[in-house]
């Protein structure tokens, strides 16, 4: 047995220490050699150590762009695909949705569609809405000149007072009209934003989170058939060519792994608080 460390857990003495990484050959535990123990057995042995753990260990040095072969690129098109289908299809197709189904983030992303969408049409509506209050504001500012007009032509003194407090009045609603639609325009300026700016940026930050986690999961996919080929290969007796010389491709497939499981955590944070922050300011007239 060639024990490998699979994974570096986040917040545990390996991880804090950051020496160790996913893809490390480890040789020994406190001057003990682990060569023929199983991976459960050299577990055993560094839970039974009683405080420092030494941990003797083979450093794998490899370039991770090495290991985004063709094979992990048509994977993360699989996963594309299988994210857009329903259960039913994917089903019905032999298709494993893996974790990719019930993803919180996807599903926030689509509410936030609707929501703009709703939106689109109550600015539009409130565009046209306001135009024709524009207009009829217009029109009280007309009928205002020419109450007034006529107030000033007006011989008779009632008549002439009556006029020119109508105009008085017209004009008056002309100027409130005119305020409150100056209140108005500063709201529809923030919607605008949030419909422009705010909802495209968190699209193209969502999109990049899928396209990290499409990554994470097909590393995942790949070493799950390694391990099946290795495990198919000691069932039947016969060697494997990348065990028996150093199994660096399987290796490097482990390191690389665990660096897009790291940027997949980080993207999944960074995409909450950038939802999250779209959804707020909006929130309150929801």
């Amino acid at each position: 047995f060639v024990n490998l460390l699979d994974y570096v857990f986040d917040n545990t003495p390996a991880a804090l220490d950051g020496t160790l990484a996913a893809g490390d050959e480890i040789t020994g535990v406190n001057g003990k050699p682990v060569k023929g123990k199983t991976k459960v057995e050299v577990a055993k042995m560094i839970q039974a150590v009683q405080g420092e753990a030494v941990i003797h260990y083979n450093k794998l040095q490899a370039d991770p762009k090495q290991g985004k072969s063709l094979d992990i690129v048509l994977k993360k098109v699989k996963h594309r695909l299988v994210e857009n289908l329903s259960s039913g299809t994917a089903d019905a197709l032999g298709l494993s949705r893996a974790i990719l189904c019930n993803d919180g983030l996807v599903k926030k992303l689509e509410e936030l569609e609707k929501t703009s969408e709703l939106y689109k049409g109550l600015m539009e509506h409130s565009k046209r809405l306001l135009r024709a209050f524009f207009e009829l504001s217009q029109t009280h500012r007309a009928f205002g000149d020419v109450f007034s007009v006529i107030g000033v032509r007006e011989p008779q003194a009632a008549a002439s007072e009556a006029f020119v407090k109508f105009a008085e009045a017209h004009r008056n609603i002309e100027k409130y009209g005119i305020q409150l639609l100056k209140t108005i325009k500063p709201m529809l300026h923030d919607l605008n934003t949030y419909l422009h700016k705010a909802i495209p940026d968190t699209r193209l930050t969502i999109r990049k989170y899928l396209d990290v986690k499409f990554e994470y999961l097909s590393y995942c996919l790949k070493v799950k058939e390694m391990d099946d080929e290795e495990y198919s290969c000691i069932a039947l007796g016969e060697p494997l060519y990348r065990v028996s010389t150093g199994n660096y491709e399987y290796r490097l497939i482990l390191r690389c792994r665990q660096e897009a499981r790291s940027r997949f955590a980080k993207m999944l944070c960074y995409s909450r608080l950038d939802l999250g922050n779209v959804i707020w300011p909006i929130s309150p007239l929801l």
